[in-house]
This record gives structure tokens, C-alpha cells and sequence, in this order.
């Protein structure tokens, strides 16, 4: 079915049990800056993004203990060096990296259990 959206995903939301450690794993681990904002009803840890689009954000709330979507982040370098990163940071890799047509991705748990993609461009 088409659609005349850009892409079909407009944001994700990763709950995390404490939001300034979640900054310092992701921030760590995909070597992004991310925006704290507390100006809504929860603060919430914004990932990079362009004025006109929101790539997702972090929240307080209950994480998915490995259960539930998985979603994928483009690295900034190669998605080893970043799986690398995210174990140093307390991660844990689950499998990969497993090739597809645009790229490759690794599959890892953040220290909440929730299932994230590493990709990396082909």
C-alpha cells in the first residue's frame, strides 16, 4: 500500500529504568550528544536529529527486558567498533554481524534488556 510519507517510522521511543545512565550508554555507545528536554510531562533524552524531523528519544519507563520491537541505529563508524563500545559500556552483543543488501547490522541489549540493531551502510 503506498504512502506519501517520506518514511513510515516517524520516531521510536527506548524506555530505560534511569534515563542519566541510559545518556551516558547510548552517548557512549553510538557517539551521539543527546538532548536532554524536560519541558513535556516526562523528560525524555533526545537522539541527534534535524530541526524538520525526531530520530526517537529515551524515557523513564519500563523497558522490554529483550521482548518487543527492535530498533535499528545507524552507526557513526563501523557497526563492530560500536558493538564494541556498547559492551564496554555494559551491553551485551546477542548476534551478528549478519549481512543484508544496504548494509550489516549487530543485534545487542542495552543494560535495560532492550533489543537494539547496530547498522551500518553498505
Amino acid at each position: 500500500m503506498p504512502t506519501d510519507k517520506e518514511h513510515a517510522l516517524v520516531w521510536c521511543e527506548i524506555p530505560v529504568s534511569n534515563l542519566a545512565d541510559a545518556m551516558d550508554f547510548y552517548a557512549t555507545t553510538m557517539n551521539w550528544e543527546l538532548k536532554l528536554d524536560e519541558s513535556g510531562p516526562n523528560p525524555v533524552a533526545y537522539f541527534p536529529m534535524t530541526e524538520t524531523s525526531i530520530a526517537g528519544h529515551l524515557y523513564p519507563g519500563e523497558p522490554g527486558g529483550g521482548a518487543g520491537t527492535t530498533v535499528h541505529l545507524a552507526v557513526s563508524d563501523t557497526a563492530e567498533a560500536t558493538a564494541a563500545r556498547a559492551v564496554a559500556a555494559g551491553g551485551t552483543r546477542v548476534a551478528g554481524p549478519i549481512t543484508i543488501p544496504p548494509g550489516q547490522f549487530i543485534y545487542i541489549l542495552d543494560p535495560d534488556g532492550n533489543s537494539i540493531g547496530l547498522f551500518e551502510a553498505a
